[in-house]
Formats: C-alpha cells, structure tokens, sequence
C-alpha cells in the first residue's frame, strides 16, 4: 500500500487552503539552466513517502539512476508534504529542494501558474520525449496547466470496484455491474436490512462514505469541468447534474440519507483491519489498488474481486474506464541546478525499468504507457483491472485549477445538500456553485 493514497476529503481541504507560491517565488518557468549535467554535482530531492517499504523503494530508484548517472548525488528527504516545500521555496537557499514530488495533483494549477516549477516541455522536447506518446491520457492532463507542463506523473491510482464474489453467488449474481442502473439493481440485492438497520449493505453510497467524492463517481460519466474560457462548465454540462441526480436516488433506494449516515458510524477506520469491506459490513466498494493488498491482509473470509466502476447508462459501451489521479514530480524554479535535476525526474518518470520497478515495489499503478506494457510487472491478476483503467483513453482526471482543488469542495458541498435533501433543485444548485468556483477563481488570479 502506498501512501499515494489520499483521503479524500481531506487532501481537498488541503488543496484548497493553501497558498501555495502565489506571490513569494521568485524562479522563472524556462529552460534556461546553466548547469552542466555531465560535471559532479549534488541534487536535493524532496518527496512524500513515509512508510518503510516505500522510502526504501524510493531509494533503489535513486541507486539505480546514480549507477547512470555517478557525477550527480541525490541527497533524498522524505516525508515532505506540500506545506513544507511550500515553506523551502519562499526560503530558497542551498537547503531548498531541486526535485520535488507532491500527492496532490490538485495543486499542479498553482505549481504551474505561480511559476514555482519550471516548464518541462523545453527538457522534454530537447530529449525528444513525446508526452502524448510517453504517458497515459489522463495523467498526461492533471500535470500541466494553462500551456505549461511543470510537472510529470510519477505512478498513479486507478479507482475500481471491490465486490465480495461469496456474497454475490449467494444472491444470484453472475457479474458485477457495468452501469449505475445495474449497481442500483445489484446493490439492493445484496443488502440485508437488520431491525431499522443493516445486516449487510450492498453499497455506501454517500459521500462521506470511504472514497465516495463526486470525482469519483464522476469518473462514470465523462465531465468537463471549465469551459474553453476556463469558467465552471458544471451548470452547463449535463454529466454533473446527471451523477448528482443518480447517486441521490442510489441513496433513497438503499434506505435514504439518515439510515445509511447512522449505519456508517459503525464502519470502522478506512486504513484499519476493520474497515466495512473487509468485515463484510457493505458487499462492494468504491476504492484503489491498495486496498486488496490491505483487505487480503485482514483475512475477510470470502474471494474478493475487482472490477471497473459502473459507467453512466448512456455510457454502457465505455465500461472500463475511471477516474485517475497520482503523484507528480518537477523541478523547483529555484533550483540553480536544473539540467541536473532534469537528468532524475526523466529517470524516475520515463525510464522504463524505473518506473516498473518503482510500482511492483509500491504496489502503485505505472505512469508510462510502456512501463503498463511491460512483461517485466508483478502484481495479483486482480491488480490488472488497475492497469487497464489507467490505459484505457476513456478514463478521466480532474484538471488542474489556479486556486488547487476549491471547486472540487464547491462541488462536494453540493453534492452533500443534495444527498441530504437540503438542496431539491439540482441545477438552480448547480447555478449557484458554478457561480462559487468562478468568483473564487477570479479572486486568486
């Protein structure tokens, strides 16, 4: 399990408090850097991973990129979140970082706007590194902005559906669901009602459920977000007002707002052996592709499968696809040793070898279209469902925003007064929030 994973609600509140670089870096977004790659240098790398397996596989792919590449050491640092390279850059310094990855694709609008990253598309054309060609669709979107590709995928997460396959033979049931008129279907099938609870519930589907944002579940649909002028495009593209409308009647169908809230207050921790998959307390569920690695380790007492999520029934022939995000890296403005930088990130991101190495290690799905390819991958059968999402063209991403992820909480917010009942009219709402996210925007322009 890595700890690219993100909980959800949380990391969306990050995004959207910070301030991040907006006014304090003085670097410039070029490929001017003076450095010489080929002398003896030394390199600062910052990243996020924490966990012991982790750090040691971060440190194999330094190793190898240092037996490429023996002039240039990398002093690596750990555990570093977005706040704190935020912090070191407005510093600068010889202690500031020079390769920076970050879990939080929602900031690559503020990394890229504010100039705290350089542009990486001079590195990647100088190399004859072709992006379309290099990485899959969706994290080739969520790492660049307004023109400017500051950032480059560095493993990803696909999310699927886990279902309990003794529970669906149990009920009859051949297959999981393609569509969300079948996750309906087969959602109430699997549900055991218990007194004025549950003995058994098909599928959460509330918000505060685990993993159950409106990205997500709008990964069944095919959403965009801003228009070409880049305001909301929410009021206007019908996928939002459809998703919100289905997963309020996924909600009513299953027992409605109040006793599905009442019923998840008895889950247990998202990261915990007691989380409700894995103790059978709900029969499917929304995640990534660390949690069968986490919910084989419980010992839950039944064959777990893994498929796609549903798709929008308008969207039956798209089956397949689903919502991607991931950790980026880039090189800091400040650095003064860019070329040498730029010699790493190209290692751990386009390098074959590394990146296939890095995600058997973490358990992460690759970010190369050549590294998903790769006979050289190991990983449970289950673990390719992950792998074909992330190829799959049709899967989507959330786009990167000047002001992080705050319309993304716009968002969350009304899908929870529409889930609750607060807010009956779906599209004066939608109006509304659309409204929201394009005077926050403006403001942090």
């Amino acid at each position: 399990m890595s700890a690219v994973r993100r909980k959800s609600a949380a990391a969306l509140a990050a995004a959207a408090a910070l301030t991040l670089f907006a006014s304090a870096c003085t670097g410039q977004s070029n490929s001017g850097a003076t450095d010489d790659a080929s002398k003896e240098s030394t390199i600062t790398f910052w990243h996020g991973w924490s966990a012991p397996g982790e750090v040691k596989a971060i440190q194999e792919t330094v190793d190898a990129f240092r037996k490429k590449h023996p002039n240039i050491k990398v002093n690596v640092v750990g555990n570093m979140t977005d706040d704190k390279i935020n912090q070191a850059l407005r510093a600068g310094g010889s202690k500031a970082p020079d390769v920076v990855s970050s879990f939080t694709t929602n900031n690559v609008g503020k990394f890229c706007s504010s100039k705290a990253f350089v542009d990486l598309n001079p590195f990647l054309k100088r190399d004859g590194i072709d992006p379309d060609r290099t990485f899959p669709k969706a994290m080739n979107e969520y790492t660049q902005f307004d023109g400017v590709r500051c950032t480059v995928p560095l493993l990803g997460d696909a999310y699927g559906l886990y279902y309990n396959k003794d529970a669906f033979k149990a009920a009859g049931i051949a297959e999981p669901p393609k569509t969300w008129s079948e996750l309906a279907a087969t959602a109430k099938k699997l549900t055991k009602t218990k007194g004025d609870s549950y003995e058994r519930l098909g599928f959460m589907p509330n918000y505060h459920g685990y993993e159950s944002t409106t990205e997500h579940y709008l990964g069944g649909w095919n959403p965009k977000y801003f228009d070409a002028d880049g305001r909301s495009n929410i009021a206007e593209d019908p996928a939002f007002a459809a998703m919100l409308t289905t997963q309020k009647k996924l909600v009513d169908g299953l027992g409605g707002f109040e006793k599905l809230e009442k019923y998840r207050t008895s889950f247990g921790d998202e990261w915990g052996a007691k989380h409700p998959f894995h103790t059978g307390q709900v029969a499917m569920q929304l995640d990534g592709p660390w949690r069968l690695g986490m919910a084989e380790e419980s010992k839950p007492g039944f064959e777990i499968g893994v498929a796609p999520m549903p798709v929008a029934d308008d969207q039956a022939d798209t089956y397949g696809k689903g919502y991607i995000t991931g950790t980026i890296a880039g090189i800091a403005a400040t650095s003064k040793k860019q070329n040498a930088a730029w010699e790493l990130v190209k290692f751990m991101t386009t390098d074959t070898d590394a990146v296939v190495n890095f995600s058997n290690a973490i358990h992460n799905v690759p970010s190369t279209l050549a590294a998903l390819k790769s006979p050289k991958l190991k990983y449970d059968p289950r673990f390719k469902t992950f792998l074909d999402i992330a190829a799959d063209p049709n899967s989507t991403t959330t786009p990167p925003s000047v002001n992080g992820g705050a319309y993304l909480v716009s968002l969350q917010n009304l899908g929870f007064d529409i889930e609750k009942g607060v807010q009956k009219d779906i599209g004066a709402g939608l109006k509304k929030t659309a409204a929201e996210i394009d005077a926050a925007i403006a403001q942090a322009k």
